[in-house]
């Protein structure tokens, strides 16, 4: 018999959360758009997901935007930001492909992006993010936990001085949320997430957007998100992701 000893990679989708999702790949199949009872089925089901995701990180509803996984999550928060006054981006430089090719991207198209180092533990030290910060500075974006070390960041510290100067603050805590403690108090703007890394399915993430912030959504077409991620919603996945979000908070109580 196989041991699998890779949970950062991917984690196993719980029974609980296959039975969740199970009547909406099935029975309750109406798209979440229409004004049909098998719709209005779906939004209902995306509304008590969406709170049930929010809940877990400490956020309201209406913060949260579902998206296909950390990728898309991390490429939102980050291009995103183009529509704001400055141009310069800060960052590590460990963090995932899907941030760092975000950071890329934006640096060809008019950016400056400053990657800090970080000391033998993979540790990001708030007093570098403090000396790279300029007047054209509008995001920080920092992971929480790192995939392959461990380390986690001092979230805490990092928030407080963006929020000090006005700068948004983005958390990519795709591998932390579920499996540790995660308050978007903690002045974060910006906070990426995926399911599958907490017991649901593939194929579904989230973005917690804090209220007040405006960032240009990257998929434009319906309504869908609140106007913020246009496509047509994957209620089972996001069924399966609120399960898993509140067994993920009743295994850490």
């Amino acid at each position: 018999m196989a041991i699998y000893l890779d949970n950062a990679a991917t984690t196993q989708c719980d029974k609980q959360v296959v039975d969740a999702m199970m009547p909406f790949l099935r029975e309750n199949f109406g798209n979440a758009s229409t004004l049909y009872d098998s719709g209005k089925k779906s939004r209902d089901a995306i509304d008590v997901a969406r709170l049930q995701v929010a809940d877990l990180i400490g956020s309201e509803s209406n913060e949260i935007i579902f998206t296909s996984g950390g990728t898309e999550s991390n490429n939102t928060a980050i291009k995103g930001v183009g529509s704001r006054k400055g141009n310069h981006i800060i960052t590590s430089n460990i963090e995932h492909h899907s941030v760092l090719e975000s950071c890329a991207f934006l640096s060809k198209n008019g950016f400056e992006v400053t990657y800090v180092d970080v000391d033998e533990f993979g540790m990001v030290n708030p007093d570098d993010i403090q000396k790279a910060i300029k007047n054209t500075t509008v995001l920080i974006s920092i992971m929480h936990a790192n995939n392959e070390v461990g380390t986690i960041q001092k979230i805490a510290e990092i928030g407080v001085i963006a929020k000090e100067k006005g700068i948004l603050f983005h958390v990519d805590a795709v591998q932390s949320v579920g499996h540790i403690p995660v308050d978007v108090g903690l002045h974060i703007d910006l906070m990426s997430m995926s399911a599958h890394k907490l017991h649901g399915p593939k194929g579904i993430g989230a973005l917690y957007v804090r209220s007040g912030v405006n960032i240009t959504p990257l998929l434009h077409g319906g309504d869908q998100e609140l106007r913020r991620r246009a496509s047509t919603e994957n209620v089972a996945g996001i069924v399966g992701f609120g399960k898993a979000a509140v067994l993920a908070g009743e295994h850490m109580n």
